[in-house]
């Protein structure tokens, strides 16, 4: 195989798959991706249930048909493709260390790199979940993969610790395969994922979710035989009088994705403490000229429809790059949460950029507003930009607002914009 190429995707997720074949319409020759599993697709291949590609195709798509779209589009490209390969490092200057059990140790360079590694699940030891350390306690994600792709059941009577998608959509597939899910426990005071899981997952199916509730024990010792499960408060300090135990023998935890990260800062990648994902600009670029970063890896999506057009996004701007040697830029706007945003992605504005397409701005909400909202971008002077009425803001769900060309001009003359969501 060659070693030196225009682009080089790190996973083949949505956000690779769609990185990949937007770098070779952009004009990138040779484009890799490097995959560590033996099948391109990524987490998507577990994902059976449907609720894909609503916004891009306007169908309602199970995962692995999703998937199979874009693997279809990468072959039909003539992208080149590195199976069950692991990407040991990547350094500033672009060169990526790999190991196959077949071609042994890989020395290559990229021109520009793309990362697209996904996120992970916290586990039990990052939530600091107390009690005995018995066999039964799974991540949702794990689970999925048992029922979905190995065929094994891994329980019989489950509780379910968060009110993640993955987490609700399971408690829907173990009860449509004849499992008992005693119910669904929140910690905090609303949902965590869309409120569309909710009703088709729990709703419809019976399923109990219990919020300002979380596991204080876990009880069993070679299987889990119980948990035991308490009332918080609003600084999560458990109430008094409030345990109950709740016997089951399989305990599943949905309590949030990781961007993964650990290949982005041995490149000098800077991350957001909030995202936990790279600083990027409007193309998808890092702090590091040439390594773009795409998908989850940035952060953490509720719709993969939003995961594979910011990887065609990053793989435009890798192409770009590639072909250029560098990217000609402009003064940079920084974007900054303000009033009741946790994050705004992307975090800079290129005003050179900015003038050639429509950017669109993600962001989620600290806290819920159930009415309706208005989610304005404001300039220094606080004078509008950007604005856009929403029914509501949730934490769970991102919103999202284009800066469409009749606010170019306005933008142009900003120092810096902060984006707010009130109530109307």
């Amino acid at each position: 195989m060659k070693s030196n190429y225009d682009v080089i995707v790190i996973g083949s997720g949505p956000g690779g798959l769609a990185a990949a074949i937007a770098a070779k319409e952009n004009g990138a020759d040779d484009v890799l991706i490097i995959e560590r599993d033996i099948e391109l697709g990524g987490i998507l291949l577990q994902c059976i249930h449907n609720g894909f590609g609503l916004q891009l195709f306007n169908e309602d798509m199970p995962g692995p048909t999703y998937a199979q779209y874009y693997i279809d589009k990468v072959k039909d490209h003539g992208v080149e493709t590195l199976m069950d390969t692991m990407v040991l490092d990547i350094s500033p200057q672009r060169e990526v260390f790999a190991i196959n059990k077949d071609l042994g140790y890989l020395d290559l360079q990229a021109k520009a790199i793309v990362l697209a590694m996904g996120c992970r699940e916290r586990t039990r030891a990052q939530i600091l979940l107390p009690g005995a350390r018995p066999a039964g306690v799974y991540t949702a994600g794990t689970a999925q993969r048992f029922v979905n792709v190995e065929g094994h059941m891994p329980g019989n009577k489950f509780v379910i610790l968060g009110s993640g998608d993955i987490g609700m959509i399971m408690a829907r597939r173990l009860t449509i395969e004849g499992a008992q899910v005693e119910r669904v426990l929140e910690i905090l005071p609303y949902l965590s994922g869309l409120t569309r899981n909710y009703v088709q997952c729990l709703l419809d199916y019976g399923i109990p979710l219990q919020k300002h509730r979380t596991v204080n024990r876990i009880i069993g010792r070679d299987r889990v035989e119980a948990i035991e499960a308490v009332t918080v408060d609003e600084k999560w300090q458990p109430v008094p009088g409030t345990k109950e135990i709740i016997p089951c023998d399989t305990l599943l935890l949905s309590v949030g994705l990781i961007p993964e990260n650990e290949l982005s800062k041995k490149a000098g990648v800077l991350l957001d403490p909030i995202t936990n994902g790279p600083f990027v600009d409007d193309r998808f670029m890092t702090n590091v000229p040439g390594i773009f970063a795409a998908g989850n890896v940035v952060q953490v999506y509720d719709l993969v429809d939003w995961v594979t057009e910011a990887g065609f996004t990053a793989g435009k701007g890798a192409a770009q790059f590639a072909l250029a040697e560098k990217l000609e830029t402009g003064e940079e706007i920084p974007l900054k949460a303000g009033e009741n945003i946790r994050y705004v992605v992307p975090h800079k504005l290129d005003k050179n950029h900015l003038a050639e397409e429509q950017v669109r701005l993600q962001m989620r909400a600290i806290t819920p507003i159930e009415e309706r909202v208005l989610v304005t971008v404001e300039d220094q002077n606080g004078e509008v930009v950007a604005k856009k009425g929403e029914p509501y803001a949730r934490p769970g769900e991102i919103i999202t607002l284009a800066i469409k060309p009749k606010a170019y001009e306005a933008v142009q003359k900003a120092t810096s914009l902060t984006v707010n969501v009130r109530k109307r």
